[in-house]
């Protein structure tokens, strides 16, 4: 018997508008593991959040039925239809209300009426489960953006719910983490939970999902023959070269701590101008907080020096004109309410104002899929169009270093190679240096000239 049933499901942002997503008809067995593909902005989320009951009730308009077996979706209480399905969303962070990863959880089955006898035991296990239970009294706010989707999938699981749906769980969670939660989840399945999870990186699922489905203009279509998905998802050959030439920073002695915790011991190296250099390594290691360390966000030990000077010695305001961070959550980077307001601001402080036309505008952003988005309220687009844009706004300010973090989470892979087409070319005009945080390594690891591995409280190039 089919657990999850849509009929002739549409969904619209407006009402009376075109819909986002159109006449789905979905059948979804007990114990099934699915996958949920398609480009940046094409609806996966929305049909998430209206499978999980969130729409109507919290915006949107839907026609057509869900069922949850033989109940319609709507028919149900919260508490009755959150035993049912659980949602992960696609930013973890909209998701927590208290302060630490076990406060969450026990707030969590508390709101489910769970006996109080229980609580402590089935929080532990859920955080046991996604090996984050060393980090349950830590501020949440303190986790890194892996550790944090950890413990948003902790709850989900605590939660112990029939169906589980998860956007984007492994956004920016490390390789090995990665195919270790896989291998989890799986195993839920086999126990006789139903998975949906809408994912741009497909590194992992061949041989664990039971059904594929894309959305392709407004409708869901079942993938009967997944071999070319998987193969996109096959490694290139990387090109990594020792550093050499002039240095953009030179690190001396650089150390790193946290909350008493050391993430870096004294390293000395180089890094290079006008190159693009990867940072990889597993979650929470300090790869963010290197850097904050290089923005003089954070506080450091040793010495960072910038085209042959301290850092220190740059007074504040010239050196932000010189060393920006694009930060994780692409949120935090707004301060207007729409994409083209967004884009004035950024060309009001553009350092090669020359090369931002209103024609250079208008075909960057249809290269990027987002020409008809210009009026669009920011917070309204989906996660992947949000990085997109984010990173437009920060090539159009030209500041001659940029540190991405996690620029690439919810992008599927052919917004990652126009990310890159775009990033390239406009590196090189601008003269710009390039450092990029990323756990998604598929398709890209061709584009850098230098690759750094932060592990064991170290940094090293890998060069090959």
């Amino acid at each position: 018997m089919p657990v999850l049933t849509t009929h002739n499901l549409s969904i619209a942002y407006q009402e009376n508008a075109t819909p986002i997503i159109a006449d789905v008809n979905l059948s979804l067995d007990a114990g099934s593991f699915n996958l949920l593909i398609g480009p940046s902005g094409s609806g996966k989320s929305t049909l998430l959040k209206a499978l999980a009951g969130l729409y109507p009730e919290f915006g949107g308009f839907i026609n057509g039925a869900i069922k949850l077996e033989d109940h319609n979706i709507n028919d149900l209480s919260i508490i009755e239809r959150v035993k049912k399905v659980a949602l992960l969303f696609q930013n973890p962070n909209q998701q927590f209300a208290m302060s630490t990863p076990f406060d969450e959880l026990v707030f969590t089955l508390e709101n489910l009426q769970t006996p109080p006898d229980d609580i402590k035991a089935r929080a532990m296990a859920a955080l046991e489960f996604v090996d984050i239970a060393n980090f349950k009294d830590q501020n949440i706010q303190t986790l890194s953006g892996g550790e944090a989707q950890k413990v948003a999938l902790a709850i989900c699981l605590a939660m112990d719910s029939d169906i589980i749906l998860l956007d984007e769980p492994f956004a920016s969670v490390d390789p090995i983490a990665r195919l270790e939660l896989l291998q989890k989840l799986k195993q839920l399945q086999q126990a006789g939970r139903t998975i949906i999870i809408s994912d741009h990186d497909l590194a992992g699922y061949a041989d664990i999902i039971s059904s594929m489905y894309t959305i392709d203009g407004q409708h869901l279509i079942e993938v009967t023959d997944t071999t070319s998905y998987f193969a996109k998802f096959s490694a290139k050959p990387a090109n990594y070269q020792p550093v050499s030439g002039q240095s953009v920073f030179e690190i001396n002695q650089l150390s790193l701590k946290t909350s008493g915790r050391t993430l870096l011991q004294p390293i000395s190296l180089p890094i290079a101008k006008e190159k693009f250099t990867l940072i990889t390594g597993p979650n929470g290691v300090g790869k963010s907080t290197f850097f904050t360390a290089l923005t003089r966000l954070k506080a450091y030990d040793g010495q960072i020096s910038y085209l042959g000077t301290d850092i220190q010695t740059i007074k504040l305001p010239k050196y932000v004109r010189e060393v920006a961070l694009v930060f994780q959550q692409a949120e935090q980077q707004y301060l207007k309410m729409t994409v083209m307001e967004e884009i004035e601001l950024s060309l009001k402080h553009a350092l090669h104002p020359d090369l931002w036309t209103p024609a250079k505008i208008d075909s960057t952003l249809a290269q990027l899929n987002m020409a008809a988005l210009k009026e669009h309220v920011i917070y309204q687009l989906s996660g992947g169009q949000k990085k997109k844009l984010q990173i437009l706004l920060m090539l159009i300010i030209g500041t001659p270093v940029l540190l991405f973090d996690e620029p690439l989470a919810g992008l599927d892979l052919v917004s990652v190679d126009n990310i890159f087409t775009l990033l390239i070319a406009t590196a090189s005009a601008q003269h710009q240096t390039i450092l990029m945080i990323s756990h998604q390594l598929n398709g890209i690891t061709q584009y850098f000239d230098h690759h750094l591995i932060f592990d064991n409280q170290t940094l090293t190039y890998e060069v090959h």
